[in-house]
């Protein structure tokens, strides 16, 4: 719950630093301008379009995997308004703390939520499945899946800057070298 929670603050930050969303949050913010939706309600519908992904990969979802989904779609609303009024027009080197900060804090919680082996969230299953299925090593996919999704996001109108570009290279690193290694399940940091 706690790595959950942790992440989804770290998306917050992200979003608010107005550095560039996370390539997700990218999307996210397309799907929102397009559709109207709230953000909460974007990545819950993602979530589960996602998780149909699992189905020729041969995941399992586990009770981690709907935690992710509920809890992630549920807080990231309150999360982005408490860092509104915290710091509603942030300046430079706030923003620029808050993002890289995000980034750091969202890959630790990355493999914290992965390590208690509960089951995944949705788009670390899709990670976890290809990694799998492929022997290729977790940075790769996850950077591969990072850049797809931002540049769908960037074509529905989300937002895109140097955060952007800096979580999607270096977001599979931190998650797989983090040192705290032992929070991340046997095969996915090597």
């Amino acid at each position: 719950m706690l790595g959950l929670l942790l992440f989804t603050f770290s998306m917050a930050m992200i979003i608010h630093s107005g550095q560039g969303n996370t390539p997700w949050d990218v999307l996210h913010e397309g799907v929102v301008r397009t559709t109207g939706l709230s953000f909460g309600w974007v990545v819950l519908i993602t979530s589960l379009a996602v998780l149909a992904c699992w189905i020729p990969l041969r995941q399992m979802p586990g009770i981690g995997t709907v935690a992710n989904t509920l809890i992630i779609s549920l807080a990231i609303d309150p999360s982005l308004a408490v860092l509104d009024r915290l710091a509603p027009d942030p300046g430079l080197v706030a923003s620029v703390s808050l993002a890289l900060a995000g980034i750091v804090i969202n890959g630790i919680a990355t493999a914290a939520y992965i390590g208690v082996r509960l089951g995944p969230g949705t788009r670390d299953g899709l990670m976890t499945g290809l990694v799998a299925r492929t022997g290729w090593p977790v940075w790769r996919i996850r950077t591969g899946i990072e850049t797809v999704v931002v540049v769908t996001g960037i074509l529905l109108g989300g937002t895109f800057g140097w955060s952007t570009v800096l979580f999607a290279l270096t977001i599979g690193p931190v998650v797989q070298w983090s040192s705290w290694k032992w929070l991340a399940p046997r095969g996915l940091v090597g």
